[in-house]
């Protein structure tokens, strides 16, 4: 059953008929997880690209965050020229877009222009390639996400004019599960959960989070695509509804060193028969026992986070965010629902699952759920044991792996990881390990107001 909000091809025609809709956003991720794309008129996107094809240029998937084309790359350089790539429509995708009059917006999948090639290494496609190695096992992957942000009385404008500092957090204290405050800021939140619900994203709940002006509005679980859709969509749209209502928001992973980080765990869950039976549950009557299956997906996740760890911390600032005692964790260790470890059972029944507190907001939803679904199959094709639950505290814990502490550190694991490399493909890997590198040369290149106040006099 489509959710909420979904449209059908006959419905968006009949509306761009009426002139209910008369533009659609043509969308497709790039590296960084935004959406990318165009505004295509209504009456040219029914008669022409609902049943065909639009093109991009190829370099989309070849930029950093500033738009600048990236060396090192062999998908798309200077020396290919940039050519075009061109954009097929998933019309289950297809959504109004309330909080934008006259507005739909439909995802793309991407394919050799003039082709039917997928492009191996859009992010859309490699979630798509790890999902279909597990649905080869019979497997369906499930997925929840629980976004965090920060919510400033600033405008975007303003917060850029002011280099990003100084900003005013739309609390003056912590908020975390209050309700007082949060009613505060519910005339943002509540415009954010409503159209969220309206596109056909739909929502759990909101709350306050653990920050000044910190919230998490958490998503309704799906099949891990139609997730990563959402997730894409909650953001972009998030940040449209801050920007209309003159204020701004942040999904950095640690906008400011003197509060919280902003995180994204991710829930996964594995079912068969279509995704009808969840796989969870065991014949036992314990409620605290995990299945073969769920205890090898888990088994996975141990033993991969840590060399997958850049595609759950892809950003300098990502790093930033794993400090002792900070609720983001620094150990890649299992528990009982134990948040001071990376990785936590939760759930009940047949919604026992995993959850993975290591991704922070930043994460590209596409790449990340793809590090999952890799470390996962890792688990079931090699029946990896997790061992026992940790129990204590994970952050004191002298014997226990921990997650990488720089980009570097990240990139060498990546680079080296042989389960990315079979997961992924040699190419895809070189492209994702490319902007990994990137990533990290250009900060190499920015002199930072920390070290000018160290350094300016006194060095």
């Amino acid at each position: 059953m489509a959710a909420h909000g979904i449209i059908t091809a006959d419905d968006l025609r009949q509306q761009v008929a009426s002139d209910a809709v008369d533009t659609v956003l043509v969308c497709f991720p790039d590296m960084q997880g935004r959406l990318m794309g165009k505004r295509v008129t209504g009456r040219y996107f029914v008669d022409t690209v609902l049943e065909g094809t639009i093109e991009a240029c190829d370099y989309l998937l070849a930029v950093d965050v500033d738009m600048t084309p990236l060396p090192g790359y062999t998908f798309a350089s200077w020396d290919t020229g940039y050519g075009d790539m061109s954009l097929v429509p998933d019309l289950a995708t297809l959504r109004r877009v309330p909080w934008i009059p006259k507005t739909a917006l439909v995802l793309c999948d991407l394919v050799e222009e003039g082709g039917t090639a997928p492009i191996e290494v859009s992010p859309r496609q490699i979630l798509r390639r790890q999902l279909a190695r597990a649905a080869a096992r019979g497997l369906t992957v499930k997925i929840g996400a629980e976004l965090e942000f920060f919510l400033f009385k600033d405008t975007y404008a303003e917060a850029k004019a002011a280099g990003y500092k100084g900003l005013t957090p739309h609390s003056d204290w912590i908020e975390d599960y209050h309700i007082l405050q949060t009613t505060r800021d519910e005339h943002i939140i509540r415009q954010i959960r409503n159209g969220m619900d309206a596109a056909g994203v739909p929502v759990e709940f909101s709350k306050g989070e653990a920050g000044y002006g910190q919230h998490e509005i958490n998503l309704v679980y799906a099949e891990a695509l139609e997730m990563a859709d959402r997730h894409a969509i909650y953001k972009n749209g998030a940040k449209e509804i801050a920007a209309a209502n003159d204020v701004a928001i942040t999904f950095m992973a640690k906008w400011s060193m003197d509060d919280v980080g902003s995180s994204c765990h991710i829930h996964s869950s594995v079912w068969a028969d279509e995704g009808h039976r969840s796989l969870a549950l065991t014949d036992s009557g314990d409620p605290k026992e995990l299945s073969a299956t769920v205890r090898s997906w888990l088994g996975g996740l141990v033993a991969a986070s840590r060399e997958l760890s850049w595609l759950f911390a892809p950003n300098v600032n990502s790093y930033k965010r794993f400090m002792p005692d900070s609720w983001a964790p620094t150990a890649i260790a299992w528990g009982d629902d134990n948040r001071t470890c990376g990785l936590r059972i939760v759930g009940h029944g047949a919604h026992r699952r995993v959850e993975s507190r290591i991704p922070g907001a930043d994460v590209n939803p596409y790449l990340a759920y793809a590090g999952i679904v890799a470390a996962g199959l890792h688990g079931i094709e090699n029946e990896i044991d997790p061992g026992p639950a940790f129990e204590g505290n994970a952050y004191e814990a002298p014997d226990v792996e921990r997650i990488p502490s720089t980009l570097v550190e990240a990139i060498d694991l990546f680079e080296g990881s042989t389960i990315a490399r079979e997961a992924f493909g040699d190419d895809v890997h070189h492209h994702l390990l490319n902007t990994a590198r990137q990533e990290w040369l250009a900060a190499n290149r920015t002199v930072t107001d920390w070290e000018l106040m160290r350094g300016f006099e006194r060095l």
